[in-house]
C-alpha cells in the first residue's frame, strides 16, 4: 500500500489513540486533531510522540477544521471527537449537542466546500448505540432510531447528515454504529473505568466505598482495539456504508461490577453503594448489537472478550496503583 494520509479528530480519546497506532503501523502519515483544552489528556498518545503529526482544532470551530485539513491533506479521515458521556450530556445539554451534532456537520461541510477532490476523501464518523434508545435487542443498521439522551439525539443528527453528504454529494462516509466499547484508556468519568479505578483504590487503602448508579442496566461491550480495526476496515469497502460493531453478547452492568472485583480478590457486595443521585433522568435498558453485517462485508469479527477486557482494565488499574495482582508482580 503506497503511504496514505490521515487525519484523526478526538485522537487523544480511546479510540482514536487505537487508530493512531493501527495507522501508523501500516504506514500511514497520521495527523491528530487536538482541542487546546485536551493537555491532560495526550497521556493517551504520549508513546506515539515524534511519529503522530499533532495540529490545534475544535469542531466548535469552523476554521480550525479548515485548517487542519488544508495541512493534512489526508485520503481518510476519522472523526471520533465528541463529549461522549451520556449522563453528562444531561448536566451540559448544549455543548453536548454541538460537538457530537454540529461539530460532524461542520466537518462534513469543510471537506465539501474547502477540499480539493472531495469526493476522493472517506470519512469515518463514529456513531453510537445510543442512538437506539430503548428498541428491544438485538438492534441492527436495521433497528430504528429512538435516542434517549441529548448525546444520543446529537448523534442522531450527525448520522442522518452523514447519510445526507452520502446521497446528496457523492461524498465516502462510513458510520460505525457502534456499542460499548472499553479500555484500559477509558476515561475515569465512564462506569466502567469508575469501577476499576475504585477497586485500584480499595485494594491500595485509599478507599473503602465505591458509589455507583444503575446496576441493572444491559450493556454489549467490545474492547477499543476492536473498533479501531472495523473503522479502518470501513474505509477500505469499495462503497461507503453504516455498520453496527458489537459483539453480539451483553452484560449488566452489576455482571461487570462481579467479575472486576473477583479479578482483584474482593467482593463487590462489601464494597458497592448504590447512589440514587448516579441515575440518569432516562435510561436506556438493554443494549445489545447485532454485527452480522460487519462480519459478512467487513470481514470483521471482536478478538477480545468480555472477561478479557475486564481483567486487563482491572491489571491496568491495579497496577498504576501499586497493587499488581499476583501474578503480574514483579512485572513491568
Amino acid at each position: 500500500m503506497p503511504n496514505r494520509r490521515a487525519l484523526i479528530l478526538g485522537v487523544t480519546g480511546q479510540l482514536g489513540s487505537y487508530l493512531a497506532e493501527l495507522l501508523l503501523h501500516k504506514g500511514y502519515t497520521v495527523y491528530g486533531m487536538v482541542r487546546r483544552v485536551s493537555a491532560d489528556r495526550m497521556e493517551r498518545i504520549r508513546h506515539l510522540e515524534g511519529r503522530l503529526e499533532i495540529l490545534h482544532g475544535d469542531l466548535t470551530d469552523q476554521p480550525s477544521i479548515e485548517r487542519a485539513l488544508q495541512l493534512s491533506k489526508p485520503q481518510e479521515i476519522y472523526n471520533c471527537a465528541a463529549q461522549s458521556q451520556v449522563g453528562t450530556s444531561f448536566i451540559e445539554p448544549l455543548h453536548s449537542a454541538d460537538v457530537p451534532g454540529l461539530g460532524a456537520l461542520r466537518l462534513f461541510e469543510a471537506v465539501r466546500t474547502h477540499t480539493s477532490a472531495s469526493a476522493h476523501v472517506r470519512i469515518y464518523h463514529a456513531s453510537t448505540s445510543e442512538m437506539f434508545g430503548n428498541q428491544p435487542p438485538p438492534q441492527s443498521e436495521a433497528t430504528p432510531f429512538n435516542p434517549s439522551s441529548p448525546y444520543a439525539c446529537a448523534k442522531t443528527f450527525a448520522h442522518f447528515c452523514a447519510q445526507m453528504y452520502r446521497r446528496a454529494y457523492g461524498m465516502f462516509i462510513a458510520c460505525g454504529i457502534n456499542f460499548n466499547f472499553e479500555s484500559e484508556r477509558r476515561s475515569p468519568e465512564f462506569v466502567t473505568r469508575k469501577i476499576t479505578q475504585g477497586i485500584a483504590r480499595i485494594k491500595a487503602g485509599e478507599s473503602s466505598i465505591l458509589r455507583l448508579g444503575n446496576l441493572a442496566a444491559i450493556r454489549d461491550w467490545s474492547h477499543a482495539e476492536d473498533v479501531a480495526r472495523a473503522a479502518w476496515l470501513m474505509l477500505q469497502q469499495p462503497t461507503p456504508d453504516d455498520y453496527v460493531i458489537a459483539s453480539g453478547e451483553s452484560h449488566t452492568v452489576q455482571e461487570f461490577v462481579d467479575l472486576a472485583f473477583s479479578h482483584a480478590s474482593l467482593n463487590s457486595s462489601d464494597y458497592v453503594h448504590i447512589d440514587p443521585q448516579l441515575f440518569r433522568p432516562l435510561d436506556v435498558g438493554n443494549l445489545q448489537g447485532c454485527a452480522a453485517k460487519a462480519k459478512a462485508v467487513l470481514g470483521w469479527e471482536p478478538t477480545i472478550r468480555f472477561s478479557t477486557l475486564v481483567q486487563r482494565m482491572v491489571e491496568h488499574d491495579l497496577t498504576r496503583a501499586g497493587s499488581p495482582p499476583a501474578h503480574l508482580a514483579g512485572h513491568s
